[in-house]
């Protein structure tokens, strides 16, 4: 070996991630290694070109940069950089460039593709560091979506314009050209002079409900405002407001702190940090006039859920996003029936069951609804109104990429549309006497929210179920022992074990073996501590606050959930790129080294946590 390749094996043994390597391998990596010297100021590698090199730092500092410009981190000798492009398609994901005159060695890909997949220190020097791999994973998702991850008062311009509550429609129009706005508040004060927030009036409130309907000016304008009114905390994210808005079609939303207003979000504001076109499609959806036309925005859904892949959305957003939008689908649908047959006989509800009431949804999804009714529905009387809208419905979502469910759960099944009544104690028997089929109902039917109509029932529903659940321990084993079932891929020795699936030979369901058991266990974890929430996260947020996991299992379980979502959601628009019909399962082989280790990671965090339950419950 000559003096230059010495003086490289002399380096790499002086710094981590190559000083656990045996000389043999290391002998080999020195003499793959090629060596480039930067210019200060020069670019080293940009954003999307082909990965070809890992670089170390051998003299000088190099400055590494997200893709929207922002500081990554600063390296100086012995830093590394690149791994994430070589681990991740190949593609640069993370420009450098040269802060002062700069050596570098170039590991060829081949050869640390090698060096990440046979030498596990090494693997986990470089992608650990201080942190676990699964959460870096996470963590890097997160860093590229950083502007929907953005506190929503930082999209704040200018504090909101007010008025009092019995200020008129002409004074709140004056008002509004004035100070240049397309929304103003509402308040009212009581005797002590607290203000509470009563309406918003918009430029639309002003001309569909005043000027279209010839009002007199002096009308009140409270009485054309929209009410009551949708807000968000300040403190909340940039994507929450956009999954606010898109699920109560809304284009203003006040921003509030301790109960006051500090601001209005304009759709326009959502749109500069969206760039999905979600938005617009949830827009299109609420203009169509037939089921033909909602059916033809299908193509419109499935682009906008792979550009949201393609560009690193983080899996909670999509999720979120793809609910709205089937929500969107639902309440059109509803409108347009009552357009065609009038008001119904009796108010109802629609409520969502499964992932969509989880805000957790994908491209590949089912039907899961049903109705609730008023307590004075009649079936005599009142019973085929509801069954032609349950029908109109179901055939609807079918055509606009919903299939129907193949357990019958939906609002066309007489079952699953009965009054309020009969929701409740319907409940209460699933969790009073637990049988095998009360206990499947219960994993779907637990997770629901409201869509269209009185969706404050559905609340109703919620706060039963949570103050009765934790009540009821024979209940709570049941579904610890139901959430065991489907149990994480991995054999003994944590290797993959395989199954086949009509596509694949052998294959990971992404779905049957991670998402689902995680949201199973994490289900029974928010009934056992009385949590209201439906989200998955959300509910990890309480459980985590309820202390009853080990120290550090409640963030593996939400860095798990998010990574195997992530890689679930990206198979699925694989598919779609690829013109096939997206599904579940994936085979390990179309998987890079690093997602393969993380994956076995998720998978882990779900079998000692699956463990963890069985104890916790005595399942």
């Amino acid at each position: 070996m000559d003096d230059e390749r010495l003086e490289i094996l002399d380096f790499l043994k002086r710094h981590p991630p190559f000083r656990e390597l045996d000389d043999a391998t290391l002998a080999h990596v020195v003499n793959a290694i090629d060596v480039r010297y930067c210019k200060a100021g020069t670019s080293i590698v940009e954003f999307g070109q082909d990965a070809q090199y890992w670089h170390i730092v051998r003299s000088g500092s190099v400055e590494v940069f997200r893709r929207d410009g922002t500081l990554y981190n600063r390296l100086t000798e012995g830093g590394y950089f690149g791994e994430f492009g070589l681990l991740h398609r190949k593609k640069v994901r993370f420009p450098a460039r040269a802060l002062e005159d700069t050596l570098l060695y170039l590991l060829p890909e081949p050869v640390f593709t090698d060096l990440f997949e046979h030498h596990e220190a090494f693997a986990d020097q470089v992608e650990i560091e201080d942190r676990t791999r699964l959460q870096k994973a996470v963590s890097r998702q997160e860093a590229s979506n950083e502007r929907l991850s953005a506190p929503i008062d930082s999209l704040i311009q200018r504090p909101p314009v007010t008025l009092g509550l019995h200020a008129t429609a002409l004074e709140a129009a004056r008002c509004m050209t004035e100070t240049g706005v397309s929304s103003l508040l509402l308040i009212d004060r009581d005797e002590h002079d607290h203000a509470r927030l009563a309406g918003i009036l918009t430029d639309r409130d002003l001309r569909s409900r005043l000027l279209a309907q010839a009002l007199p000016l002096d009308t009140p304008a409270a009485e054309v405002a929209t009410q009551p009114v949708v807000v968000i905390e300040h403190n909340r994210r940039v994507f929450e407001a956009m999954t606010l808005m898109l699920r109560h079609q809304v284009h203003h939303l006040p921003v509030i702190r301790q109960q006051q207003p500090i601001g209005v979000v304009a759709l326009s504001d959502i749109i500069r940090y969206e760039s999905h076109n979600s938005l617009f499609v949830v827009g299109l959806i609420g203009r169509a006039q037939t089921v033909e036309e909602l059916e033809a925005l299908v193509p419109e859904v499935r682009a906008s859920f792979v550009r949201m892949v393609s560009e690193d959305t983080r899996a909670r957003i999509i999720g979120h996003t793809m609910a709205a939008l089937g929500r969107a689908f639902k309440q059109r649908l509803l409108e347009l029936a009552e357009q065609q047959w009038g008001p119904p006989p009796v108010p109802y509800c629609l409520v969502a069951f499964g992932s969509m009431a989880r805000q957790e949804q994908g491209l590949l999804t089912d039907q899961d609804h049903g109705l609730i009714l008023h307590n004075r529905f009649n079936p005599a009387k009142h019973g085929a109104w509801f069954e032609r809208l349950g029908e109109f419905l179901s055939s609807g979502l079918a055509r606009c990429g919903y299939p129907l469910c193949t357990g019958g759960i939906m609002a066309s099944n007489p079952r699953w549309r009965q009054p309020l009544n009969t929701w409740l104690r319907t409940f209460s028997d699933w969790m009073e006497r637990p049988t095998p089929e009360g206990l499947l109902n219960s994993n779907i039917f637990f997770d629901l929210d409201g869509v269209y109509g009185h969706t404050e029932w559905v609340e109703d529903l919620r706060r039963h179920v949570a103050q009765q659940a934790r009540q009821h321990p024979r209940f709570l084993a049941s579904m610890a022992r139901n959430a065991l079932l489907r149990t994480p891929p991995l054999g003994f020795f944590k290797d993959f074990v395989l199954e086949p699936d009509g596509r694949h030979s052998a294959a990971i369901n992404l779905k049957r073996r991670g998402t689902a058991p995680l949201t199973d266990l994490i289900r029974v974890h928010a009934l056992g501590v009385g949590s209201r929430a439906v989200n998955s996260f959300e509910r990890l947020d309480h459980i985590i606050q309820a202390g009853i996991l080990p120290p550090g299992r409640g963030p593996d379980l939400r860095d798990a959930l998010e990574f195997l979502s992530q890689v679930r959601l990206r198979n699925q628009a694989d598919d779609v790129r690829a013109e096939r019909e997206p599904g579940n399962s994936i085979a390990p082989e179309q998987l890079s080294a690093f997602e393969r280790k993380s994956l076995r990671d998720a998978f882990t965090v779900l079998s000692q946590a699956q463990d963890y339950l069985k104890y916790r419950y005595g399942a």
